[in-house]
């Protein structure tokens, strides 16, 4: 159990801060003060960044951390912030984690109690997949689930034997009886709620639904729920009604079959092929 109060203590904190995708008038006066602040900024390519940190009269430590030398930068970046320094981590350009290094750096500094901070604003569900300390991807991002008891049940089942990490909205009043389904449906878990993100009460609370749900009568705010996908083989369990239901709701919104095909494959991980002899044969 892990319950990070981003701004209520003075922990030394990995900060993953996105940066522009192109246009350097994107980036936000939070992320230059961020990266102005901390002690070391770690980024893939000290060449690039150093080019757009240098735009922003930007001047601290630059050390390097990409998916080759992953370990032991993480471990350099650990034994950083056990000497009290504050440490940003940048991809060259858009949101470190979404397909940029990131992952073992964030998942072990969580799990040895430092404080994780996104710094985007952009979206919320991304500041709270990033920082959660679960597999980032393949991610799923559902948004709201059903406030019927029955139809939230009805709605996880069809997520449960997907391997993916799984991204949920819910409000303050709803999130105990949604966190209940969960661990009904889905069993315990490993989680993370991420509430009031970017404000000065964001919290990160880390551990297994259980665990959260003991906790989870103080939540207020706008809340993120993450949840760990299944680690099992769900190819030989999966509910193929289900995915025929998935491809024909795409088709009900106005895609193609083949492009409501290839929309639910990426989505589930089920091969293209798959879903084209399902769906052929059931039409058949």
């Amino acid at each position: 159990m892990n319950r990070q109060k981003s701004f209520e203590n003075e922990k030394p904190t990995l900060y993953l801060v996105a940066t522009p995708i192109g246009n350097l008038s994107e980036m936000s006066p939070r992320a230059i003060d961020v990266l102005r602040s901390v002690n070391v900024i770690a980024c893939e390519d000290t060449r690039t960044s150093g080019q757009m940190l240098k735009h922003f009269d930007i001047h601290n430590r630059l050390i390097a951390y990409q998916n080759f030398n992953e370990d032991p930068s993480a471990k350099g970046i650990l034994n950083l912030l056990s000497q009290g320094q504050n440490v940003a981590l940048i991809s060259d350009a858009g949101y470190p984690l979404i397909n940029d290094p990131g992952q073992k750096v964030v998942s072990e500094a969580a799990a040895h109690g430092y404080n994780v901070v996104p710094v985007s604003g952009s979206s919320a569900f991304l500041n709270a997949l990033v920082a959660s300390g679960l597999v980032v991807q393949p991610f799923l991002f559902i948004g709201f689930l059903p406030q019927s008891d029955n139809e939230r049940a009805k709605k996880l089942r069809e997520y449960r034997n997907y391997p993916m990490t799984m991204v949920f909205y819910e409000a303050p009043h709803r999130i105990r009886r949604c966190l209940e389904t969960c661990l009904e449906v889905l069993g315990d878990r490993r989680c993370c709620v991420a509430r009031e993100m970017t404000k000065v009460h964001e919290e990160f609370i880390r551990g297994t639904l259980k665990e959260v749900l003991e906790e989870c009568d103080s939540f207020k705010g706008e809340i993120v729920l993450v949840i760990d996908g299944n680690k099992d083989d769900y190819r030989k369990d999966v509910d193929y009604g289900t995915l025929l239901n998935m491809v024909n709701d795409q088709i009900m919104q106005g895609l193609s079959k083949s492009d409501a095909i290839k929309k639910v494959a990426g989505e589930t991980g089920i091969s293209r092929n798959k879903l084209y002899e399902l769906v052929h044969t059931k039409e058949n």
